[in-house]
């Protein structure tokens, strides 16, 4: 996704203001998501197994755009990426309404909006702000322990703080400490592997998808229980692959560094309110999936429990406390800009209305336009193969964006997360590590990656191209998936 948007690093003492007034719009348009609909409930008012194929074109259209736009033609996708979203999202909903009718439209655009869109949106966006609030200061001096060490600690955050977060604190520091070496590429580039991607599997606040997941029905330790030990295998092999990279390329440069433009000085952590409202954060989350409150509110045939407006509202408070608490200069460091967060909030908008016939389609199985994506994941008998649950769903995820990615899959496999959780475990494991791990394997897979892509090359690191950096995946991870596959999955 593109990474280019407004700055807001204004010489004056508004940068408080200016920031907040980019939040009410972003909730504005929140709110005004009601007209998009929800893929499952959408669905139950069409018949998949009548629909045409046509109808997922959309759906692909809008991922194509995704995965291209910010690759083949940056700067027209960085100007008209939301004509392009609406363009697909309006070839979707007109038709569905003419078919569907007022009603079963406007009350599954409610239950999206309110149950999924925005709650989705807000935990991005308090995530966004508060990780963008938290400023590593200093320089480390390198060396394979250095590296390593920041590696790992990246891996391990990523799931607390998300992908993008843990990317975003991270990835100065760690170009800080390896500016004065000729052999620094493969430092980034393993830093997309495991903090970009492979660390955030571990909770729904680590990656998109699996808060998705979540909003589904899916617990929220359940990653944390079932996907621990694959996270730890592969994660393992990827770090320790880095380190003995590391060791030969330092020792293949020898003495001989560069002169380096930034000395070694202690590091330093400031916004460290940032993370007290992290824990505020989880803590909200936590509460809305095990307290039942038992109290609801209908808005257009939707309840809305208590539990869960409360979570959004806290989302939205620590928002706002993280602006005020956080000082300018903090997020100037940062490079704290709204643009790739506002950008996700347009794109997902046109996803979630693309992706409603897909899903009718799904559900109808065996006796639908998806008859043969049914027959490919699933056995003679019917059960499902959990090896090709986990490599299609990693493969699309490789160059579509993996939460939309993850959802088709999850509604492939049933959508009961009740049901998925228990009898159907290691199919949901292998669409959940899919959907995660293999947002990795391109530039283009996770939106961390190209954002982190772009800060390496402006620090002046020679990053490979969009197929050099599949090389490097392909050599580093695809043979470690495999392992993953035969242990886990088989």
């Amino acid at each position: 996704m593109s990474v280019d948007g407004l700055d807001t690093r204004p010489n004056s003492g508004s940068v408080k203001g200016q920031l907040l007034l980019r939040i009410l719009s972003l909730a504005l348009g929140a709110a005004l998501l009601v007209f998009i609909p929800d893929a499952a409930h959408a669905a139950d008012g069409l018949n998949g197994a009548q629909l045409s194929m046509l109808w997922a074109l959309p759906f692909a259209g809008m991922l194509l755009c995704i995965a291209t736009g910010p690759v083949l033609y940056p700067h027209f996708w960085e100007h008209h990426y939301g004509k392009i979203a609406a363009m697909w999202a309006a070839l979707v909903i007109i038709p569905l309404w003419l078919t569907a009718g007022t009603t079963t439209v406007s009350h599954t655009l409610a239950h999206t909006a309110l149950m999924e869109y925005i709650p989705f949106i807000l935990l991005l966006l308090a995530l966004f702000t508060v990780s963008g609030g938290i400023y590593l200061q200093g320089n480390l001096h390198d060396s394979v322990f250095t590296n390593t060490a920041l590696l790992g600690f990246g891996t391990l955050m990523a799931s607390v703080v998300g992908t993008t977060g843990a990317s975003m604190i991270l990835i100065r520091p760690l170009l800080r400490a390896n500016d004065d070496r000729r052999y620094n590429v493969h430092v980034v580039i393993f830093f997309i592997f495991l903090v970009s991607n492979i660390g955030g599997s571990l909770s729904p606040l680590g990656d998109p998808p699996l808060f998705l997941g979540f909003l589904r029905g899916v617990d929220f330790f359940w990653t944390t229980r079932h996907i621990f030990p694959d996270t730890l295998l592969v994660a393992g092999i990827v770090l320790t692959i880095f380190m003995l990279l590391d060791i030969y390329l330092h020792r293949r440069e020898g003495k001989v560094l560069l002169p380096d433009p930034t000395p070694d000085s202690p590091l330093h952590l400031h916004g460290k309110v940032n993370l007290l409202l992290l824990l505020v954060i989880i803590a909200a989350i936590l509460m809305s999936g095990s307290w039942k409150s038992g109290i609801s509110f209908t808005v257009l045939g939707t309840p809305v429990e208590l539990q869960n407006l409360l979570r959004d509202g806290i989302l939205v408070i620590v928002t706002f406390a993280s602006l005020a608490l956080t000082k300018a200069e903090h997020r100037k460091a940062n490079d704290f800009k709204w643009g790739p967060i506002e950008e996700v909030a347009i794109l997902f908008a046109a996803i979630f209305i693309c992706i409603v016939p897909v899903m009718a389609m799904l559900q109808a199985g065996a006796n639908g336009p998806f008859a043969p994506l049914v027959a490919l994941v699933s056995h003679a008998d019917g059960s499902p193969n959990n090896v090709a649950y986990f490599w299609l769903t990693g493969a699309l995820s490789s160059f579509l964006d993996n939460a939309p990615t993850y959802l088709v899959f999850f509604e492939l496999a049933g959508g009961d997360a009740k049901a998925l959780m228990t009898s159907g475990a290691a199919t949901l494991a292998a669409i959940s590590a899919g959907a995660v791990f293999m947002g990795a394997n391109t530039y283009i897979g996770n939106a961390p990656n190209f954002m982190v892509y772009a800060i390496a090359r402006d620090a002046g690191v020679k990053m490979p191209s969009f197929f050099g950096y599949m090389l490097w995946s392909m050599a580093v991870l695809v043979p470690v998936f495999l392992l993953a596959t035969w242990v886990f999955f088989i």
